[in-house]
């Protein structure tokens, strides 16, 4: 005969209520493991140090240092000139040749040296300035003439100086020519051409010798 069990006595019916009471005690022991202190270590280990802990101050008798020596003074020694007439007297001059009244003297006279001229050397101030044969107004002449507006710089109405830089030679050749401020568009090598072909100047000169000299001149365009 199949045994019954009453409702009370089945403990299946109450799982949910054990499961709780189970995970709350959990809780509470995990709780008080995190929140449990150690006061007896910390307390042993506290009477263990020695927290009056006082330096012994020596007093260090000073050091007795000996005075510095005295300072040597030196006298002065005292020499005797002797008197002008001792000394002509104790003079004695010896010549090669023998001196009379007779004799004469021939003045040594030294040339000066002749200092080296740097022929390179590039004056930029001399004392007579490098210039065109004819003059200036000759030479921009020559200028207005052969010069050539560029195409792109009268496009763009281009106008203004462009000043250029260049050595006359100690025979008037024109040599290092180069645009040292210009306007673009073509106008600066427009110029530095014009310079270059350019009939050669009178040289600059100092002390009267022709020398180098560095020159720089404006080269105008200007629309008509």
């Amino acid at each position: 005969m199949e045994a019954k069990k009453t409702d009370k006595a089945d403990l299946t019916t109450k799982t949910s209520l054990f499961f709780s009471i189970g995970l709350l005690v959990t809780m509470a022991l995990v709780f008080m493991a995190f929140e449990w202190k150690s006061y007896e270590d910390d307390l042993v280990d506290l009477q263990g140090k020695n927290t009056n802990i006082f330096e012994e101050m020596l007093e260090v008798p000073p050091t007795e240092q000996p005075p510095p020596p005295a300072p040597i003074i030196q006298q002065r020694q005292i020499v005797e000139v002797p008197d002008e007439e001792a000394i002509k007297e104790d003079l004695n001059l010896k010549f090669d040749v023998e001196v009379t009244e007779e004799t004469k003297v021939e003045q040594v006279i030294v040339a000066p040296v002749e200092e080296k001229e740097d022929v390179e050397q590039i004056f930029s101030v001399v004392e007579e300035s490098a210039e065109p044969k004819g003059g200036m107004g000759a030479f921009y002449k020559y200028v207005g003439d052969k010069i050539k507006y560029p195409a792109q710089a009268r496009r763009m109405g281009v106008e203004g100086r462009v000043f250029v830089e260049f050595v006359v030679n100690r025979d008037g050749s024109i040599v290092d020519v180069r645009a040292l401020k210009g306007i673009g568009a073509g106008c600066d090598e427009e110029a530095v051409r014009i310079v270059q072909s350019a009939p050669a100047w009178k040289p600059g000169k100092q002390r009267g010798k022709p020398v180098r000299q560095k020159m720089v001149i404006p080269i105008i365009f200007k629309l008509g």
